[in-house]
């Protein structure tokens, strides 16, 4: 397909766009946040952007190029509203269970309660992300996670990216960003055991 571009015309040029690089900036969006509700939502979000700030598009780069730019800035947007307007929930770790994470695993002097104290994993798990079935249950137990806990494990462990990048981008302090990570941490720790270490 030709790529139209006619300042006269923009809806006609992002319903090109449209046709031409959805399935590519979805893909982005998915990896990105890993869930295919939100991606959708993000792409949906970024063309209604395009066709909106169409005169912004100056031609300097690629269509797909400035698409990306728009995207990212709201994958960006989304990981940000995720940390600061949280909704927390225990049930993915225990259901019975409405204390605070931090108590359900530990004691008042700080140490294990003997039945959440972690069990020591096989030697030979080395190879556990070449496992379907694994990475299956490891996906099932991101998603368990709250949505601030996962943007920060996302960003951190997915992607890459040194803590003070993170602070920024999701507005938070440091000490909230650790916290948050290890947090995120011990529940995915204790999601494994139960449903593949344990099974």
């Amino acid at each position: 397909m030709q790529i139209i571009m006619d300042t006269r015309n923009p809806s006609a040029t992002v319903k090109c766009w449209v046709e031409l690089y959805s399935d590519k900036l979805y893909a982005w969006a998915l990896h990105k946040c890993g869930k295919q509700e939100i991606a959708e939502d993000l792409i949906q979000d970024l063309f209604l952007i395009a066709y909106q700030s169409f005169e912004k598009f100056e031609e300097k780069s690629e269509p797909l190029t400035w698409l990306y730019g728009i995207l990212n800035n709201r994958i960006a947007d989304y990981f940000r509203k995720q940390v600061r307007d949280p909704v927390v929930s225990q049930s993915s770790l225990n259901p019975d269970s409405s204390g605070d994470l931090l108590d359900t695993l530990f004691d008042e002097s700080g140490a294990w309660r003997v039945r959440e104290r972690p069990s020591p994993w096989a030697d030979d798990d080395s190879h556990l992300l070449d496992n379907e079935e694994f990475k299956g249950v490891l996906q099932s137990c991101l998603e368990g996670l709250p949505e601030h806990w996962l943007a920060t494990i996302r960003l951190k462990y997915l992607e890459g990216k040194k803590g003070e990048v993170i602070c920024q981008e999701l507005g938070i302090a440091p000490t909230n960003f650790w916290q948050i990570l290890h947090r995120a941490k011990l529940q995915l720790r204790k999601c494994l055991e139960l449903h593949w270490f344990k099974k």
